[in-house]
């Protein structure tokens, strides 16, 4: 009988980085288009074919590197990797071995996303499966170590027709990727899951890669086996590592189900942990469940050789220093200093720095600003509605940050009610004028001064005898309505604050 069982997962991402050409050749480097219209002899690996690296591709493998916060090489080399398949023309692949661009960085997964019975004190927690190394930092993130970041190329894309037809679509062939090798850190579905989300939004940070899912430019490689104790002895069952991933919903349903399935083999098979042994598992995302694709009875043989036709070469210092300039901060540091800067909620904070383009946006609107909560709740409530409902992004937009600025000041010193905000901010985005010249030429600038709202106070309480009855009847809802007839005589321009308080003082 089980006493108890720990899931273990390590997580192997490939992602395509926003270089202008491909890896090794000058063709464009861009999705979709006519199958087969974007390659060359170096794409296609055909004899006498000479690859020449990007600089701009060991540029932005860098950058990642420096946002995942691992060493940058000074020295490196490229590799390759044999292996047969259909969409893999060259019969090999160009890749890095035994001296990665990026080694031994990490990331952190903050508490906040995990479900309250994983976070620390939690009944259902447990430390990382390794040893001598705090996988909890100040209680708030859990770290996941990054082994490595090797820059290598894509292959090709095999289409499936109807069933009854392949294609291959060499498009992708060389398109200039990197693969963000973990430490098996992650011991939850959850994890993994939020691992790739946090690391596409830290990567989209730094524009390296578009991160989007759905095209295939990031995907996952899931491994996964359980450590289980019975009857007071630890054992291992067999690593599943399970492919191409390509949405988090699907990372976190497989690993669930794999880990289930895991422990049933192993309660009514006992299968155990083989260092020679491992199981490629694909997802079927229809029926909600893994499915054996290939076993492997030992280590495959790729021959990894030195790739002849690419020496080795150094890395710069001063390329090493561009990519931390280019990585600035981050979106987890960014959301910590907004909270504590700004006053803002959690989920405040996470939505102003969704993008980097949103927080700089949000930052520039809020300096020199009277309110930079009013900043804030402009932007939350009116701005992204907009761009939500367009389904447009911030760096769609017409209006400037002095627009919001302008107005949420206007609001803030009460020259205009809440309600005629709105509407300044509906002729804003029709017109991109700046909020005072709305509200002058629309004459909407709020009455403050005592005297002349006194005056039609005293005209609506002489007005409405009734309300004033029913006010001494003990009816003080009606304080209310009077104010409104005073916002009504003034055609919305009187404070309301001021007319409340006029009213009351009146009727007492």
């Amino acid at each position: 009988m089980v006493d108890k069982y720990e899931i273990v997962i390590g997580c192997e991402i490939h992602t395509q980085l926003l270089t202008k050409t491909k890896a090794f050749c000058a063709c464009e480097n861009r999705y979709g288009g006519m199958p087969d219209t974007r390659v060359c002899p170096v794409c296609l690996g055909l004899p006498g074919a000479m690859p020449r690296v990007s600089k701009g591709y060991v540029e932005l493998g860098a950058v990642a590197g420096q946002a995942l916060n691992c060493q940058i090489a000074r020295f490196t080399k490229f590799d390759r990797k044999h292996y047969f398949y259909p969409d893999l023309a060259k019969g090999y692949q160009i890749t890095q071995y035994d001296m990665p661009l990026c080694t031994n960085g990490y990331v952190d997964l903050p508490f906040v996303h995990f479900p309250e019975e994983e976070r620390p004190g939690g009944k259902a927690f447990r430390p990382n499966n390794f040893k001598g190394e705090n996988c909890i930092i100040g209680n708030k993130y859990r770290r996941v170590r990054i082994e490595r970041i090797h820059l290598e190329e894509d292959v090709g894309k095999s289409l499936h027709l109807e069933g009854k037809h392949s294609y291959i679509d060499y498009n992708r062939c060389g398109t200039p990727l990197i693969e963000i090798v973990t430490k098996p850190d992650m011991t939850s579905p959850d994890e993994a899951a939020l691992f790739m989300e946090t690391v596409q939004e830290i990567l989209r940070y730094v524009k390296v890669t578009k991160g989007n899912l759905e095209e295939g430019n990031m995907r996952c490689d899931a491994n996964i086996n359980l450590n289980v104790w019975e009857n007071g002895k630890l054992y291992h069952t067999p690593i599943s590592e399970i492919k191409n991933l390509n949405s988090f919903r699907s990372i976190k349903d497989a690993c669930a189900y794999e880990a289930q399935r895991q422990l049933k083999e192993f309660e009514t098979d006992r299968q155990e942990f083989n260092p020679g042994f491992k199981v490629t598992m694909g997802w079927d995302e229809v029926k909600g469940q893994t499915v054996v694709q290939r076993t492997k009875n030992s280590f495959v043989d790729y021959r990894f050789v030195v790739e002849p036709d690419i020496k080795p070469f150094s890395v710069s210092e001063e390329l090493i220093a561009k990519a931390k300039d280019a990585v600035g901060e981050l979106p987890e540091a960014k959301r910590v200093r907004f909270i504590k800067e700004y006053g803002l909620s959690e989920s405040d904070a996470e939505t102003l720095t969704s993008t980097r383009e949103l927080s700089l946006w949000f930052e520039e609107a809020v300096r020199g600003a009277k309110s930079q909560k009013r900043v804030a709740n402009l932007i939350l409530t009116e701005l992204l509605a907009v761009l939500n409902e367009k389904q447009q992004t911030i760096t769609d937009v017409r209006i400037t940050p002095a627009h919001i600025r302008g107005l949420a000041d206007a609001l803030e010193n009460n020259k205009i009610t809440s309600k005629q905000g709105k509407a300044v901010f509906e002729k804003m985005l029709a017109t991109d004028k700046m909020p005072d010249v709305i509200i002058k030429e629309e004459g909407m600038e709020q009455v403050s001064d005592a005297g002349a709202i006194e005056k039609i106070v005293d005209a609506v309480i002489a007005a409405n005898p009734k309300a004033v009855a029913d006010y001494r009847d003990g009816k003080t809802n009606v304080v209310g309505w009077l104010t409104g007839q005073v916002m009504k005589e003034s055609h919305g321009k009187a404070n309301p604050k001021q007319a409340t308080e006029l009213v009351q003082k009146k009727l007492s």
